[in-house]
């Protein structure tokens, strides 16, 4: 038997399996983690935590913000009730998520501003949503 080379196996893959797909920006809900995890750009990242709420993930050749991670879901629309508006059909847009969570910042916190408005404007250009409907239960 002889060994199969790197490209024969590619091949061989790309066969069964077909070509891949083009990157397209995601995010989904965790219900085991209670969180949101959000890919805008397929890069190789570091994550950074900036609050309680959200780790931020920046590409390591970039060094832009190519996703997120939003933890206590449950915990943010059980506290925050009027939020749930902004749910769609069961999806909720991140920017939304972003935009309230500096709206918080007026209640006696200190945010990243400025991490969280390069937040919101990713989200808006990936279009990014997330099904939550389960965190509302």
């Amino acid at each position: 038997m002889t060994a199969m080379s790197n490209a024969d196996f590619a091949k061989a893959v790309f066969r069964i399996a077909g070509q891949p797909k083009p990157f397209e920006p995601v995010a989904y809900y965790d219900q085991d983690g209670d969180c949101i995890e959000f890919i805008a750009k397929p890069e190789p990242f570091y994550a950074e935590r900036i609050d309680e709420l959200v780790t931020v993930y920046y590409g390591q050749e970039s060094k832009e913000i190519v996703g997120s991670l939003i933890k206590g879901v449950s915990k943010f629309f059980t506290q925050y009730p009027a939020f749930r508006i902004l749910v769609k059909d069961g999806k909720v847009r991140l920017e939304h998520l972003f935009v309230a969570r500096l709206f918080m910042a007026f209640e006696g916190g200190k945010l990243p501003t400025l991490t969280y408005e390069k937040l919101i404007e990713v989200a808006e250009q990936s279009n990014a949503q997330a099904d939550v409907e389960l965190a509302l239960i």
